[in-house]
């Protein structure tokens, strides 16, 4: 869905009566329909309505598309696709409900049905730049980088002046390692929308400021203003870190970084808690016998899986790129399958089978973990036999990975304490899996959590995990890619050595630093804030 739901009412009307002018009505009735939910009798709004639905084909009523929109809103997708579905059964060209639908199948992780929705958007309005746009995001999703720039250009040609269409260009630019043409894709979406935090922040990831850069005005502006939603200084102030820092004025960087990441745990109202109960729950699991299973020879010959695991921010995304240089490895980047497929067993375990270490994993879930994470890996359509996952936080999943895929690789990146919590706190993640890095003290307990819980994988499978330190990589790059590549039974190639060459994709925040030559000495960037880390210093028991 596009950012126009997050607009001020008078910015929404403006928008909608462009959008009516250009003969974009499904956007203009989804904007004033927006308007209305949060102004129920506002007279510009009702009365433009009535006139547009007499220019639409029949379609859902006012209260319909304003209860699924709230269903949207609420996150609950599975019952919001099903009342898409259902009210398209009644209303089979309503492009509103059509671009819902495909909007819900993306949050859900079903890309392929998305694209197929918003085709049929399409198919009904060749117009709908809205539709292209949701469509580039879907393929963007899908790995299909070309395809979602394509798609992207689609929207903006067909209405030059949509910020949000600009944006999701930048973004899938940036994977591709375009940062030339992503700045210039994000600067046009500022000039289209200046308080489009996301862009400003994204912007900022990709770009050194210099003192008296226009940007930073610009934010601090913006940030001031009390009609600024938390969300935009949430952004703003991550945004703001980042430019302070390359001033060098590292106390009003970490000043900034305090409001943002306070801003971000309070968005996802995370609890330590939560974390600490899980991680109890997955060594419970693994206290008895796993259960037997003899995966078919045939398939296992089929794909291989590299799990490249560890904390956020600690060398994966190098690790991958290095072996995604090998002309047999395919890199297919941080994969949400394994998430979704063993979060709902580890939910499922009752506290009461977890204290009497009753908790079994089944040969069933062994089973349906295997045969739904090889069916993503062959939908990735590629020719590579060899496919890696750099997902860290699959760390969590070792045990349940091994007894599904016995012959799969576990590469293990370690990094040093502070650095890797140092770089965790300072990055804001898209993704919502990530609560604990937004508070230093939250960030040292889960960081011991990790380092227990590695310690646990490595006593129950002996040497099934391959560890390789960051700092020795940057280090000491082709003895430890050598190492590497003999723990994966892959032959050198030169081309991993020099892996920045290696054109792929890359969505993460890393995507800018595994594209240049191997870099040493970031592991020491926290010193510049020690003063301010002293807590974390002290939870780690870090030697100074």
């Amino acid at each position: 869905m596009s950012r126009s739901q997050q607009l001020s009412i008078d910015q929404a009307i403006s928008r909608a009566k462009k959008a009516n002018k250009q003969g974009n009505f499904a956007l203009a009735l989804q904007l004033y329909t927006a308007v209305l939910q949060q102004q129920a009798n506002h007279p510009v709004a009702k009365k433009a309505l009535r006139k547009l639905q007499k220019r639409l084909p029949p379609g859902p009523s006012q209260e319909q598309i304003i209860a699924l929109n709230n269903l949207y809103h609420s996150g609950q997708m599975e019952m919001t696709e099903r009342s898409c579905r259902e009210l398209l059964k009644s209303f089979p060209q309503s492009l509103n409900v059509i671009n819902v639908l495909g909007a819900a199948l993306q949050v859900q992780g079903k890309f392929i049905e998305a694209v197929q929705a918003f085709d049929r958007a399409i198919d009904l309005k060749p117009d709908f730049a809205e539709a292209f746009s949701n469509r580039g995001n879907a393929l963007k999703e899908l790995g299909q980088m070309q395809h979602a720039v394509a798609s992207y250009d689609n929207a903006i040609q067909l209405n030059p002046d949509f910020a949000d269409a600009w944006f999701n260009r930048g973004n899938a630019l940036k994977d591709l390692g375009k940062l030339g043409q992503a700045i210039e894709s994000y600067n046009k979406t500022l000039k289209l929308a200046p308080d489009f935090a996301p862009a400003h922040r994204n912007l900022s990831a990709l770009k050194t400021f210099i003192a008296d850069d226009k940007q930073i005005a610009a934010m601090e502006s913006l940030i001031s203003n009390p009609r600024s939603r938390d969300s935009d200084r949430m952004e703003l102030s991550f945004a703001l870190a980042k430019a302070c820092e390359d001033l060098a004025d590292y106390d009003k960087s970490f000043e900034y970084l305090k409001d943002g990441n306070r801003l971000r745990k309070n968005e996802l109202s995370y609890d330590i808690d939560d974390d600490r109960q899980m991680f109890a729950r997955i060594k419970a699991t693994f206290t008895s016998e796993l259960p037997i299973f003899d995966p078919d020879p045939e398939e296992t010959a089929s794909i291989r899986a590299f799990f490249i695991v560890g904390m956020m921010r600690s060398g994966t995304s190098l690790v991958e790129q290095i072996l995604a240089s090998h002309s047999r490895v395919h890199g297919a980047g941080e994969l949400e399958t394994m998430n979704q497929l063993v979060s709902p067993i580890i939910s499922g375990l009752s506290d009461g089978k977890i204290k009497q270490e009753s908790a079994r994993l089944s040969a069933a879930d062994v089973g349906v973990i295997r045969d739904s994470y090889l069916e993503t890996l062959s939908g990735l359509d590629v020719a590579e036999k060899i496919i890696t996952d750099k997902m860290p936080l699959n760390f969590r999943w070792i045990g349940f990975i091994l007894a599904a895929f016995p012959d799969a690789k576990i590469i293990h990146v370690d990094r040093d304490p502070m650095a890797t919590c140092w770089s965790n706190y300072k990055h804001f993640f898209p993704a919502a899996g990530n609560g604990y890095a937004y508070d230093l003290n939250d960030l040292a307990e889960f960081y011991g959590l990790y380092k227990d819980l590695l310690s646990f994988w490595h006593e129950r499978f002996p040497n099934r995990i391959y560890d390789i330190r960051y700092e020795d990589l940057t280090e000491n790059q082709e003895e430890e890619t050598r190492k590497l590549l003999t723990f994966g039974e892959l032959d050198w190639e030169d081309q991993c050595i020099e892996f920045h060459k290696t054109r792929r994709a890359v969505r993460t925040s890393s995507a800018g630093q595994v594209r240049m030559a191997m870099y040493r000495g970031s592991s020491d960037a926290w010193r510049h804030y020690s003063d301010h880390l002293q807590p974390l210093l002290s939870a780690l028991q870090y030697p100074l």
